[in-house]
């Protein structure tokens, strides 16, 4: 599905429902598993609504009974689904998906768990999927790993620890990819009986068994982010009901870096209200470690005000769903912006400068959710911008397409003559 884009007639007031939390929809999901097993997972309408959390669902339901799992474009179901049937004595299943999956790193956290003493095999190419896992009693103890690719290699060893011999050490030298998600990692499993805390050096988790928990799952800031933007691009006001200011998600911090961008949050008992001010700082400056999903949606949204940046703490994101730096390069290039990536692939930066630009731009969403919603507000600023495969979406929030037309975007199919869209 392709789309063209064009922006709200008049001002923008836009109330969106966002998504349930994938993150902690994930966590969820696992812990109730080793809880209860498949019988135990918690009602998929109090979860996230999204491919990566129907995979993950439908992977734990037919645990036991397939030989082998597609599960997709999904990076998380793997990463989790790796460490608990390696885990789990008596599983054996091949683990598998699209061709973007197979280009996902996974040997920090095989190394880890065959350290530990698991049996998994790369049925292809060394580092990646499809894997073959003979579930096994794992030893635990003290183990390192390198973190700085993906905190779901972490997260992943946490949530399956409860399976395993000994308590759980796990060392992170160096530097570790987004932090937070660890933090929140913890935080889910000590609430469900297993005591976890996360430290400078690493992770330790105590002994433990879990229970199932019935707690909400709060609303997704990384979905936030891209009403951020859209209120900046805009100057409009837009409404996020039960978006929480205190939240276990580190991509919380978009209200305080999307300030810097001229987007004020106000935090009443029913969500958060967003809106525009002139009040802009003169250069954008912030490490992204902590926060990478949040790169796409800040790097567009500054370009597009002429904040010039140098965003650091980016190296991981080669590693999503696409490469998001290549592409980010890319895509801002056809609106005539030339971004470049400096430091050893940590940094990326722009000076200011602006080229010609002489035709539409037709975005390619490189088959990334977050590189299409981040893209599709170029609309406000170039009328009848296009987003190709703009139903990746479906990944994270499958509703984005919905919520921006309700907001008075405009959606038209790029093969139909050029509407008017004063006539919408």
């Amino acid at each position: 599905m392709d789309l063209r884009i064009f922006p709200p007639d008049g001002i923008l007031e836009a109330v969106a429902e966002l998504p349930l939390s994938k993150s902690e929809s994930a966590r969820r999901l696992v812990i109730d598993f080793i809880a209860g097993g498949a019988g135990a997972l918690a009602d998929a309408s109090r979860l996230a609504e999204c491919h990566d959390i129907e995979v993950l669902r439908r992977a734990l339901e037919m645990s036991g009974q397939a030989d082998s799992i597609d599960l997709g474009a999904s990076g998380t179901a793997l990463r989790l689904l790796a460490a608990l049937y390696a885990a789990t004595p008596g599983v054996r299943c091949r683990l598998t998906g699209s061709d973007s999956l197979r280009q996902r790193p996974l040997a920090p956290l095989v190394d880890a768990l065959r350290e530990m003493g698991a049996s998994i095999t790369y049925c292809v190419r060394e580092g990646f999927a499809p894997i073959e896992i003979e579930g096994r009693r794992l030893r635990g103890g003290d183990i390192t790993l390198d973190a700085s690719v993906s905190s779901q290699f972490v997260s992943a060893l946490m949530l399956a620890s409860p399976l395993m011999e000994s308590p759980l050490r796990i060392a992170t030298p160096g530097r570790r990819s987004s932090s937070p998600y660890l933090k929140m990692t913890a935080a889910m499993m000590t609430a469900a009986g297993v005591p976890a805390e996360v430290d400078p050096d690493g992770v330790s988790v105590s002994s433990g068994s879990y229970r199932v928990v019935d707690a909400d799952v709060e609303r997704d800031w990384s979905a936030a982010a891209f009403w951020y933007e859209i209120a900046a691009l805009t100057a409009g006001w837009v409404t996020l009901p039960g978006l929480r200011e205190k939240s276990l998600q580190g991509d919380s911090l978009a209200a305080s870096l999307f300030e810097r961008l001229g987007v004020i949050t106000e935090f009443t008992a029913e969500g958060a209200g967003l809106s525009a001010t002139p009040d802009l700082f003169s250069r954008l400056e912030a490490d992204m470690s902590d926060t990478p999903d949040m790169l796409p949606a800040l790097a567009v949204t500054a370009v597009l005000a002429g904040i010039p940046f140098e965003l650091s703490g980016v190296a991981n994101l080669r590693h999503k769903e696409c490469d998001r730096l290549a592409a980010l390069c890319d895509e801002l290039a056809k609106i005539g912006i030339p971004v470049t990536i400096e430091k050893y692939d940590d940094l990326l930066r722009w000076d200011g400068t602006r080229l010609p630009v002489r035709e539409i731009p037709v975005f390619d969403s490189h088959a990334d959710h977050r590189m299409a919603m981040a893209l599709a507000p170029v609309a406000v600023f170039i009328p009848g911008a296009v987003i190709k495969d703009a139903g990746c979406v479906a990944k994270s929030y499958p509703g984005f397409w919905q919520q921006l037309q309700q907001a008075g975007f405009v959606l038209a199919d790029p093969d139909e003559p050029m509407p008017d869209p004063q006539q919408q």
